[in-house]
């Protein structure tokens, strides 16, 4: 028959042997918690990072929409130069010429705007698409921090190996975002 001093013996060193078969596993989520952390605060610079472009490109088309209105304006000056009877035509041609030649500038300057509007909102749409990846990612990695931590209640293996491939898929989604372009 075994002594109570043996069966306590016993016990603690199971117990021990559980806490060595544990460790993997706790260390395991610590480095899926680390990733997490850093996922995320890649994910939140990304999204200010794609407010700001979009700032950006709504300022670069209201600087369009602003000198679409200045050509419009001088397009209708012209219409009206033109309907009109002056007493110096002299002067008159000397306007309507200073009217085309700011239709033909703004109407450069109006292609520009456009493209770097155009330009600014595919940066807007780039970011977007990074922080979609690292959003996606922080939640992979949250997932697998979560089952990765039922082993530790269940005893079983397969959740901690189920967490890791949470974690790599994670970590793999939120690498993603490094190389859109």
């Amino acid at each position: 028959m075994m002594e109570a001093n043996e069966a306590q013996e016993l016990q603690e060193q199971q117990e021990e042997a559980l806490q060595k078969n544990m460790k993997p596993v706790s260390f395991t989520m610590a480095v899926l918690a680390v990733l997490v952390a850093i996922v995320t605060v890649l994910g939140h610079r990304t999204h200010t990072e794609a407010v700001l472009r979009q700032a950006k490109a709504s300022d670069q088309w209201n600087l369009y929409q602003a000198k679409k209105i200045r050509q419009n304006d001088t397009e209708l000056a012209a219409d009206l130069l033109s309907a009109l009877q002056l007493r110096d035509p002299a002067a008159g041609k000397k306007l309507a010429d200073g009217y085309a030649a700011h239709q033909q500038k703004w109407a450069e300057d109006l292609k520009e705007e456009q493209q770097e509007a155009q330009a600014l909102e595919a940066e807007v749409k780039l970011a977007e698409r990074r922080a979609d990846r690292f959003d996606l990612g922080e939640a992979l990695l949250e997932i697998g921090l979560v089952v990765s931590s039922i082993t530790l209640l269940t005893r079983l293996r397969t959740y901690w190996y189920l967490g890791i491939g949470f974690g790599v898929a994670g970590v793999i989604v939120a690498g993603l975002a490094f190389v859109l372009g």
